[in-house]
């Protein structure tokens, strides 16, 4: 594995024009203590502040920095797909702009890659910085695909992580346009390893995600590796109908039998408007994967790149 030397620092940014800087002093002297050929390619995810001015101070500074911008906001997922198909080195290193993600464990990520692991990704002990709702919804979510996906996807595991070679020229295969790419990492295989680690506050700025980015991004990841929630809305049909069919039987023999009167108005609108909305729930679960069938055939390209810059 000595004969593997280069690596690419992959930086997705939506608007952290304050957090940059910061960050990159961090990486910088990460970099130089680095026992490889280190360079780190910057993402512009379409921000609006002043986030392109800065890294382009940054790259003319460093002649190590590349510089991708997109041609509009496309999201982090495919933010960070772009850049990772422009990583030409034996392996890419992801981080946040943020600067949670710790720069200064590069080196031990680098270690474990060298042993002859394709993924070391980073597994979060604590999380600095955030809400307990945050903590307690982003462990839920975990568990809950943990349960849902056959593709086993690490708990407790973000984007910070190493992979190599091998694993970005597979993702480069799984063109899909709905991407949540914690799956997808889990999802290409190879030899993959924890590293369990302390995430820290913010640097700078405040989260770009709110808590209905969160959703939909939890609803992307279950519908894109996960077919069980329309397999649950079959199943609770056929109980439902079971259940009517049995109290309708029950309703039939206690008028035969008994005398007594079916019951009214009330208990009938409640039935109506149980099953109403039962259908509803299942009509919207097939419309969340006929509209992701919907993007996928228009065949449409992932991104689009407004300007590119590789390092000097």
């Amino acid at each position: 594995m000595t004969e593997r030397r280069s690596i690419t620092f992959v930086i997705a940014a939506f608007n952290e024009q304050d957090a940059l800087p910061l960050m990159h002093a961090r990486l910088a002297r990460v970099m130089d203590a680095l026992d490889a050929d280190a360079q780190v390619l910057y993402v512009d995810d379409g921000s609006r502040d002043g986030t392109w001015e800065v890294m382009q101070q940054l790259a003319a500074d460093d002649p190590r920095v590349g510089l991708l911008r997109l041609a509009r906001n496309f999201g982090k997922e495919l933010a960070l797909t772009a850049g990772l198909d422009h990583v030409d080195t034996d392996a890419a290193m992801i981080l946040d702009a943020d600067g949670q993600d710790p720069p200064e464990l590069a080196a031990q990520f680098v270690a474990r890659w060298r042993e002859g692991y394709d993924v070391v990704y980073g597994t979060r002990l604590r999380r600095d910085g955030e809400t307990w709702l945050k903590r307690a919804t982003a462990s839920a979510f975990y568990r809950v695909m943990g349960w849902l996906s056959d593709t086993r996807i690490p708990r407790d595991t973000g984007d910070f992580r190493l992979i190599s070679r091998r694993v970005l020229d597979a993702l480069r295969q799984t063109r899909e346009r709905q991407r949540f790419m914690k799956g997808l990492f889990a999802w290409v295989g190879f030899r993959q390893v924890s590293f369990p680690y302390e995430r820290e506050a913010r640097v700078a700025g405040g989260s770009k995600f709110n808590y209905w980015r969160l959703w939909n991004l939890a609803l992307e990841g279950i519908t894109s590796f996960s077919t069980v929630p329309l397999r649950l809305a079959t199943y609770v049909g056929v109980f439902t109908a079971l259940a009517a069919f049995a109290w309708g039987l029950w309703i039939i023999a206690r008028t035969v039998l008994w005398g007594d009167p079916v019951q009214g108005w009330p208990s009938l609108m409640t039935v109506m408007l149980f099953l109403g909305g039962l259908q509803l729930v299942a009509l919207g679960i097939v419309g969340e994967y006929l509209g992701r069938l919907y993007v996928e055939v228009k065949q449409r390209p992932l991104y689009l790149v407004g300007d590119w810059r590789p390092r000097r």
